[in-house]
């Protein structure tokens, strides 16, 4: 616009568009943030932490269980198995192997006493394990053993009572004047006859076996009475 005096014109102000400059000045602020800083690792270039390995499943806890085994194999059988467990490597899955007995005293035709064991279940073994489907499948695929004993097809462990009544007599604590059961070849309803004593050649039935005292009580019928009498096995034969 001409000045009315005739002067220069005035020169208008020229107005800056703020948006614009805000939109520069905001695009430089993010073109420097967006520059990595000098020593700054990019969180894309850094690995994970390795997953932490998965936990090895706990042992079940040992427990007795009974095997039934061929008979009069038992130590040839639970030497075998016991073989098989240490080159498999999994002696921690297993504790005893143990063929149930117990000591008596025998005597000899010329009464010489020594003292034998006595196995107390024929065919049969005791095992200390922690049954998984490998120390189960080991166990059952050793040569002479038939299976655990239990129900629906899996072990049924032992009964704690009953593994301490066995294990008292199978691994009985030295003590002084402890006697031994004597072994006696008789049972009661046995026939036998009398082959010394006052009664010899006499004949009866045997009614108790004392085997503490190495005694039995025969029935024997004397003047034509039944009449109890206590001998010393070894006095009896079988009729």
């Amino acid at each position: 616009m001409s000045n009315e005096n005739g002067g220069e014109p005035e020169s208008l102000p020229v107005e800056t568009d703020s948006s614009t400059n805000a939109n520069a000045s905001g695009a430089e602020s993010v073109h420097e943030s967006s520059a990595p800083a000098s020593g700054a690792v990019s969180s894309k270039s850094s690995k994970a932490p390795p997953a932490p390995a998965p936990e090895s499943p706990e042992m079940p806890p040992k427990k007795w269980y009974i095997l039934k085994v061929a008979f009069n194999r038992e130590d040839t059988i639970r030497k075998a198995l016991e073989k098989r467990v240490k080159l498999a490597g999994v002696e921690a899955y297993f504790g005893d192997v143990l063929i149930p007995t117990e000591d008596v005293a025998t005597f000899t035709r010329t009464g010489q006493r020594r003292v034998v064991k006595r196995k107390l279940y024929p065919g049969y073994l005791m095992i200390e394990m922690s049954v998984t489907e490998d120390t189960w499948f080991l166990v059952r695929e050793t040569d002479g053993i038939g299976d655990f004993t239990g129900s629906g097809g899996r072990p049924t462990p032992m009964d704690d009572k009953e593994v301490e009544r066995i294990l008292k007599v199978a691994r009985p604590q030295a003590e002084e004047g402890q006697s031994l059961k004597t072994a006696i070849p008789y049972g009661r309803g046995d026939r036998v006859r009398v082959k010394e004593g006052y009664f010899q050649n006499l004949e009866g039935e045997v009614d108790k076996v004392d085997e503490a005292n190495g005694r039995v009580t025969v029935i024997i019928s004397i003047f034509g009475r039944s009449t109890p009498v206590e001998l010393d096995h070894w006095q009896v034969e079988p009729a």
